[in-house]
């Protein structure tokens, strides 16, 4: 059994380290794991004016998440937390008020940054948010990767072994935590 999993890039630049080591993580994933990027980058400013009436691109974020088994976040930080876009997104897709297209949804945090701390404390916002979302976070192993361009291609190839098998350590980690939540709490 294939599992669908929507995936987050939570820069909008064109030139994301980012969205590299998504590819990087798409290469090393388990051969079971299918990936469709969720975009972000259309959504207008959520306000609760909305509620009665999404917008066309609201409105296909949380099709696009409801038809996945699980998520996955990569993302920078952003002044010690996460990109505004990407917060805006979770907003759209976690309202209106018993809607919320997270609940329940398998889902891991995962970034890269040029600095040592990897995205620590942007993972730390994002993980508060998720929880308040009720998505089932994998907890572990974490990951805040140093973004080394000599070692991430923009094709998503990773030549370093070790820092490769660390990546595909985590994703098999990520297919473990989808099945093992699905096993117990189904997507319908």
């Amino acid at each position: 059994m294939a599992y669908k999993v929507g995936y987050f890039v939570g820069s909008l630049s064109s030139t994301s380290i980012n969205r590299t080591l998504s590819k990087a993580l798409i290469r090393v994933a388990p051969d079971d794991l299918e990936f469709t990027e969720i975009g972000i980058r259309d959504l207008p400013l959520y306000s609760p004016d909305y509620d009665d009436d999404y917008p066309p691109a609201a409105r296909e974020l949380k099709q696009a998440i409801s038809g996945a088994d699980a998520v996955l976040f990569v993302t920078p930080e952003y002044n010690r937390s996460i990109p505004g876009a990407l917060k805006n997104a979770i907003d759209w897709a976690s309202r209106p008020y018993g809607s919320n297209a997270f609940d329940h949804i398998p889902a891991a945090v995962i970034g890269a940054s040029i600095g040592s701390l990897g995205t620590a404390l942007a993972q730390q916002s994002l993980r508060a948010v998720l929880s308040f979302c009720n998505a089932r976070q994998m907890t572990a192993p974490e990951a805040y990767i140093q973004f080394d361009r000599d070692v991430f291609g923009t094709d998503g190839s990773v030549s370093d072994g070790d820092t490769e098998e660390f990546l595909r350590g985590y994703m098999a980690e990520f297919r473990e935590h989808i099945a093992r939540v699905l096993t117990v709490l189904p997507r319908t």
